[in-house]
This record gives C-alpha cells, sequence and structure tokens, in this order.
C-alpha cells in the first residue's frame, strides 16, 4: 500500500501491474458462486493475502525482481487459492490450486511497453483471472494426495527461475515486447 500525492491510499493485489487479477475473480465469486454474504469476501481475501505472504517469504511478488511471474503468476495463485478456499474446498485443494495458477505462469517475463502496464499487463490480468478460475475447478475435482507438484515446490522454482531471468526481461522495460513494439499512448 502506498501514499498517493492527494492522500489518498492505493491498494495492490500484490502490484499494481496485477491488480485486476483479484477483483476479477472476487467479483466472479460473488456474482457466480453461492452466495455466502460478506463472510465469503472476507475469506476470499485473506486466503488470498496469506497465499501472499508465502510467495513473498519464499521468492518475491516484485516484477522488478522476479518478471511478470511474480506479479500476475502471484497474483493468479492468489485468486485461485481464495476462490477454492469460498467454494469450501479443503485446505490441501487451496495450495493445490495456488500451485496450478503459479505452474503456469513460470518463466512469464515483464516487459511493459514504453514503461507502461497499459501492454501488456492488461491483458495479463484477464488471462490470469481466467488461470486462477480455471486451477480452482481442476482443484475442487482432483484428489490432492494424487498431485506431482507442490506449492512449496512451485514457489521455490518461481525463485531459482527469477534468479536466473536476466534483468532486461524484468521490469525494466529493456526486452521483450517493449523493445519490438512501438506504440504512442496519449498522456493520462
Amino acid at each position: 500500500m502506498k501514499k498517493t500525492a492527494s492522500f489518498s491510499r492505493v491498494v495492490t493485489a500484490p502490484t499494481n501491474g496485477a491488480a485486476g487479477v483479484i477483483p476479477a475473480v472476487l467479483m466472479y465469486c460473488i456474482c457466480f458462486c453461492e452466495n455466502k454474504g460478506d463472510d465469503k469476501v472476507h475469506k476470499f481475501l485473506l486466503t488470498a493475502g496469506e497465499i501472499a505472504s508465502l510467495f513473498k517469504k519464499g521468492s518475491t511478488i516484485s516484477a522488478a525482481m522476479g518478471g511478470c511471474q511474480a506479479e500476475i503468476g502471484v497474483s493468479s495463485a492468489m485468486a485461485a487459492a481464495a476462490l477454492t478456499a469460498c467454494l469450501d474446498g479443503t485446505s490441501k485443494q487451496v495450495m493445490m490450486a495456488a500451485e496450478i495458477a503459479m505452474e503456469h505462469h513460470l518463466g512469464l517475463t515483464c516487459d511493459p511497453i514504453k514503461g507502461l502496464v497499459q501492454i501488456p499487463c492488461i491483458e495479463r490480468n484477464t488471462m490470469g483471472a481466467i488461470k486462477a478460475i480455471t486451477a480452482c475447478e481442476i482443484a475442487l475435482s482432483s484428489d490432492p494426495k494424487n498431485a506431482k507438484v507442490s506449492l512449496d515446490n512451485v514457489i521455490q522454482t518461481m525463485r531459482d527461475t527469477a534468479l536466473d531471468m536476466k534483468d532486461k526481461y524484468k521490469e525494466t522495460a529493456e526486452g521483450g515486447l517493449a523493445v519490438h513494439v512501438s506504440v504512442n499512448f496519449p498522456e493520462c
């Protein structure tokens, strides 16, 4: 959380570039899942926050350190776990959902064009939300004891991948789409 120039708060989940995944999946939960009142919102946000803390402690949630896998990947894992918890998944299914969502973001670079999040972050937020919902559905229909990959394995792999990733593929806008696409954005 940071203060803006107007002294209001900006809350990110887990970061500005990935701030669309959590609210999108929460809105999906509110609109399309069995209504359980305000407790569902609290459960969703608390679960998402705990998953974020596991990633922050075991790896990173910063695109500057880990590429987009650390932003959209982590937010997708947070949302998948939270949705699974709200749909009464077991704690093992919650962890499995987070693992599935993150596994499919491993190695994702961060290449904001001209350093702005409009491209590709906005599109990646939608894909992260879809992957979170899908990961939840897979986890709820699976037996976690048959899982081959654990959330701890994925967090460690993400950390190792982040350390191996060249800086130009992180939040520097010096690689990937950022150098191969020329787009003029009007001033906001």
